[in-house]
């Protein structure tokens, strides 16, 4: 009864969202309260939904506070110097300009969120795009192909997701997963250069005159820009070396940047005003993920379901687990809206590959690695897919068909090198 249970609970749930008809935040809750009160576990549903959020509270307090860091440095005008000088050095050459594209989002997308993302590349190349008669659906390709490769930073959206989904912590799930992601860097940068030299040979290098200077800094704004640097440099020393948890860590710097940024009440209420409703917004899902993983779990459902998912899988096949899923996680991001896969279907797999004697860290680092909607905006699904080509001004069809092989294969380079540095295995 558990399993079947179970199983109508995610059926419904992926209809539900995948329809449209009902919100994520109505269905993360609603639904599992519902399970447990027809399968008998209302007495309990304080305990359960309790357990559920106090798993999910350290990730919603990292993105809370990494979602703030990141929007005050890009407030503050961090990132400008690296778009002048990308700019500049790219100037005139459509192989460079593509380049530098990718370089831009790599570390723009550094703050793990795709609509600024989009944002701010877009807005800051597409006019040296027109300008050289390059084709904006090579910049909105390029920018999909980085930006997704980025997002598997444990701030980003699908391995918060999956973290909280599978409650565990990024040195888990996102730290084995580093080899592949500096393999899929270099892929991004490989797929711009070739499609690049494609964009130079249409049009051959195109002289221009842009020596426009920055305007010059106060000494105080000085100051805070080289702060900012060093703050930002030792925040990702300390994030990739695991040495304090991550929630500390963007507390820590996030408290730091705004008594040196905006030291003023007001300066700080017009912050929160500005980016709080993101916040809330992405800080509400996990919690509703909370609920969702805590009530299903502790039901004995998620169990239940992959006992029976084991019973009907050879077992010859349950060590292929973590390859099928990252290798098939990428196409099925444009079936599945990221909360419908993390939430209903990853729990599943997980459950199903430990009946197997697998790892449900290595699922969930399977996954990061190719279902990286949010990242790779080719789904109509996702709502940042509609910010990219509508400020690119390209059909989300063209776009599908321009870059899917190429985020495709970026998905595959991830895969081979996690599987060659242990990250998932067979």
């Amino acid at each position: 009864m558990l399993a079947a249970g179970g199983f109508i609970t995610i059926a419904v749930f992926l209809v539900a969202v995948l329809s449209r008809r009902v919100s994520v935040l109505i269905a993360l809750t609603a639904l599992p309260i519902l399970a447990a009160l027809l399968t008998g576990f209302g007495g309990r549903l304080g305990t359960l939904i309790g357990d559920g959020l106090i798993k999910v509270a350290p990730v919603a307090v990292m993105i809370t506070f990494a979602v703030l860091y990141f929007s005050l440095m890009v407030d503050v005008g961090l990132f400008d110097p690296a778009v002048r000088r990308v700019l500049r050095w790219a100037k005139g050459d459509p192989l460079k300009i593509t380049v530098g594209t990718a370089v831009l989002t790599l570390l723009v997308a550094l703050d793990g969120d795709g609509a600024s993302t989009f944002l701010i590349t877009v807005s800051a190349l597409l006019p040296i795009y027109h300008r050289l008669g390059m084709r904006p659906l090579v910049l909105a390709g390029v920018i999909c192909l980085g930006a997704g490769v980025m997002n598997m930073v444990p701030w980003g959206g699908p391995t918060a997701r999956a973290m909280a989904a599978l409650e565990l912590d990024s040195s888990e799930v996102f730290v084995p997963a580093l080899p592949a992601m500096a393999a899929g860097i270099v892929w991004v940068l490989v797929a711009a250069f070739l499609i690049g030299r494609t964009e130079r040979k249409r049009l051959g290098v195109v002289e221009v005159d842009d020596d426009a200077e920055p305007p010059e800094r106060t000494r105080l704004e000085s100051f805070r820009f080289w702060f900012n640097v060093v703050l930002t440099l030792a925040l990702v020393v300390v994030l990739l070396g695991q040495l304090v948890k991550l929630e500390v860590a963007f507390v820590i710097a996030f408290v730091v940047a705004v008594i040196v940024n905006r030291p003023a009440w007001a300066q700080q209420q017009e912050l929160f005003a500005k980016h709080g409703g993101n916040v809330v917004l992405v800080t509400a899902m996990i919690f509703a993920a909370g609920v969702f993983t805590g009530i299903l779990t502790g039901t004995g459902m998620i169990p239940a379901m992959a006992r029976s998912l084991a019973g009907v899988i050879p077992d010859g096949a349950g060590g292929l687990l973590p390859i099928v899923v990252a290798v098939t996680s990428m196409p099925l991001s444009l079936v599945f809206t990221p909360d419908a896969y993390y939430f209903g279907v990853l729990p599943v797999l997980a459950e199903t590959s430990s009946a197997f004697g697998g790892s449900a860290a290595e699922i969930g680092t399977a996954a990061i690695l190719g279902q990286m909607t949010t990242g790779f905006p080719l789904s109509p699904l996702t709502a940042s897919t509609f910010i990219l080509v509508g400020m690119s001004g390209v059909d989300l069809g063209a776009h599908q068909r321009f870059i899917f092989k190429w985020a495709f294969g970026t998905t595959i380079v991830m895969t081979v090198v996690a599987l060659l540095t242990g990250a998932i295995s067979f």
